[in-house]
């Protein structure tokens, strides 16, 4: 419908016919009263000549004769409608080659008409061609526009998705640093470990997108100590059996509090394990070598060499290049040997731009 408040609609233009026949008696008195009927004709008399006027032009109705000099209507429904899927097109053919007529049709013409035709039946026939026409580009044009909401709509809830996962991390990051807040020698530690085993990830060849899970585990992965009591977190002391136990707990309790987060799936896998050892001898699952998951071998080197130079009030503060060295040692039994490799690298070029400052 037009906008009444807008420019008028241009006025319909006169269907456009290519009239496909090689003998003058047959092809004039179709032409003539198609023009009388409004439409606008152009002629081919051969198979050639059609194909060529289907890809130049935009035509409505093609009246293709099934007998022509250099092709059959069986060779030629096909080739047209490649040009135009929603041409519609009426076969043209003898009383005896009705049933090659048929064949056409069921390669996509839409009609057939005797010859000699009879142009009542003509008009008839070709309006209803043109219906069925107007019907198909209807239909494609709904598919397409179906098509692009269904895309549209598609991209707006990936948005919609990304926005609320965006939001479920920062809450929970937020809950790491309330945690973090009450404990002046763990302020900061989720964010250290974040970006160390970020730079380790990079280091070690995995790719942004891999690189960015580990971070995120990184910034997570203390999550679980919202279920460990405040009077064993707060001990200075050495824990005793049980309490150990008891802490030990903070990996799984984590992996439950993120397990709704199905988006994070293979992060939580990197929470879950960041306690394992390459020995089978660490905890949750007792998980051995390569058998944990990266970002928790990633995440277990991390904690390490942040617990060695941080203050803590039962050891003394190790630099970065002593705490590596120290490290060293614990190759092959809780840490993974190119997680290691990866780590010292990235402290060593860190050393090297604190000299040049």
């Amino acid at each position: 419908m037009a906008d009444p408040d807008g420019p008028p609609a241009p006025p319909d233009l006169p269907p456009l016919t290519l009239v496909v026949e090689d003998d003058p008696a047959v092809g004039e008195p179709m032409i003539r009263f198609l023009t009388g009927l409004g439409h606008e004709v152009v002629t081919a008399a051969s198979g050639e000549e059609a194909l060529a006027e289907a890809r130049r032009r935009r035509l409505a109705c093609v009246l293709l004769d099934l007998r022509l000099p250099d092709a059959s209507g069986l060779e030629l429904v096909p080739q047209l409608l490649a040009a135009d899927p929603h041409l519609a097109i009426l076969m043209l053919t003898a009383v005896n080659d009705a049933q090659a007529a048929a064949l056409c049709m069921h390669h996509g013409a839409m009609d057939y008409l005797v010859k000699p035709v009879d142009l009542a039946d003509l008009e008839r026939a070709i309006a209803r061609a043109l219906g069925r026409r107007r019907d198909k580009i209807e239909q494609a044009d709904t598919q397409a526009w179906l098509t692009q909401e269904i895309i549209q709509k598609g991209a707006e809830l990936r948005r919609e998705r990304g926005n609320l996962e965006r939001i479920s991390v920062a809450t929970l990051e937020s809950l790491v640093n309330a945690l973090e807040a009450k404990d002046p020698y763990l302020r900061g530690h989720s964010t250290r470990i974040a970006d160390l085993a970020a730079l380790v990830a990079a280091e070690m060849g995995l790719t942004d997108a891999q690189g960015e899970k580990v971070r995120t585990a990184g910034r997570l992965h203390d999550i679980g100590k919202i279920g460990i009591r405040e009077a064993v977190l707060a001990k200075r002391g050495p824990l005793s059996e049980a309490e150990f136990e008891h802490v030990k707990t903070h990996v799984t309790i984590g992996a439950q509090i993120l397990a709704p987060l199905t988006h994070l799936r293979e992060i939580i896998s990197y929470v879950r394990a960041h306690h394992e050892r390459v020995d089978g001898s660490g905890y949750p699952d007792g998980l051995a070598g390569h058998a944990i998951p990266v970002g928790g071998r990633i995440l277990c080197a991390a904690e390490v060499y942040d617990a060695l130079t941080t203050s803590r009030p039962y050891q003394d503060r190790m630099t970065p290049r002593e705490a590596v060295s120290r490290m060293r040692d614990l190759v092959g039994t809780v840490l993974d040997g190119e997680v290691h490799h990866a780590l010292a690298r990235v402290v060593e070029r860190r050393a090297e731009v604190a000299a040049e400052v």
